[in-house]
């Protein structure tokens, strides 16, 4: 049974508001949220979520973005995979995450800042994504077909509205870089950082464009990693997108890789305005659940 018609038309409210909020936030230049010692004394930062709502909710409750009003929260990633509806056809749960990312965006509009992914920018272009024998641009759209019925086409253009607004960048005034993943080959064929400062068109979702590069790399040498950082100004890049056997992975000395989707799901509370090592920056990294014991690093 589809969700009730007041149920829809307050989804499609908080779209709007939460585009309007990555519009209008503080720090926002061109595609890049840029935080500073005198806008944050943190940021926490969680990679991958793939629709599970369990660790979005403990992330949350260890965020305590109430109890700390200076603390920013960076999310990515939330779209394809996790539980699906009952039923043959039920499709994905993930886009419930997705409108809860969209509801925190309009509670804390300066400080939650949720990046385009590779999953999210799949939706925006109909790139089709097939993991296990299935498309999840598919299951997804059964997903808001089993709860929004006829008015699923409606609530889906209201999440492309807000995922056309989402940054593809946080940057720290002490050289860090946080988004999804980094272009291939910056260290041959150079990366254009233009695509950071002017808005984003249809065409930049297209295979082979900057922003594109950006979602859906996976280029872990450190010559590559060394030239992307120095193409966007950074000192240390902090990403997500690939999948990590103990939570995290440090490919290269400037690359730092999170996790937060696996049974070692990791998060990273970093200060705002201390130029911190990668050891340093490793230290800090805790996992959402305390297991026994973690894989050995490869």
């Amino acid at each position: 049974m589809a969700a009730l018609p007041e149920v829809i038309d307050e989804v499609l409210t908080l779209c709007a508001e939460a585009a309007r909020a990555n519009q209008q936030c503080a720090g926002r230049r061109g595609n890049v949220v840029w935080l500073t010692p005198e806008t944050a004394d943190e940021v926490m930062i969680v990679a991958d979520l793939h629709g599970n709502r369990l660790h979005y909710h403990k992330l949350l409750q260890l965020a305590d973005l109430a109890g700390h009003p200076r603390r920013h929260l960076v999310m990515q990633e939330v779209c394809h995979g996790g539980p699906e509806y009952p039923g043959e056809n039920g499709g994905c749960m993930s886009h419930l995450l997705l409108e809860d990312c969209i509801r925190l965006k309009t509670q804390y509009p300066d400080r939650f800042h949720f990046l385009l992914s590779n999953h999210e920018m799949a939706e925006l272009a109909d790139y089709p994504i097939c993991k296990g024998r299935k498309i999840l641009n598919l299951l997804f759209r059964w997903g808001l077909q089993t709860m929004y019925g006829e008015r699923a086409d409606q609530v889906r253009e209201a999440y492309l509205s807000f995922l056309r607004t989402c940054p593809l960048a946080v940057r720290t005034s002490d050289g860090v870089f946080i988004s999804h993943s980094c272009p291939e080959h910056c260290d041959m064929v150079p990366f254009d950082p233009t695509i950071l400062e002017r808005p984003l068109t249809s065409d930049d979702y297209r295979r082979g464009m900057p922003a594109f590069q950006m979602v859906w790399g996976r280029d872990f040498r450190r010559s590559n990693a060394e030239a992307f950082a120095r193409q966007v100004r950074a000192r240390m890049l902090i990403q997500g997108h690939e999948p990590c056997a103990r939570g995290y992975s440090t490919p290269n000395p400037h690359q730092l890789i999170l996790d937060g989707c696996g049974p070692y799901a990791s998060y990273l509370i970093l200060p705002v305005g201390q130029t911190l090592s990668q050891e340093e920056i490793v230290q800090r990294i805790r996992r959402l659940h305390q297991p026994a014991a973690a894989p050995t690093a490869p």
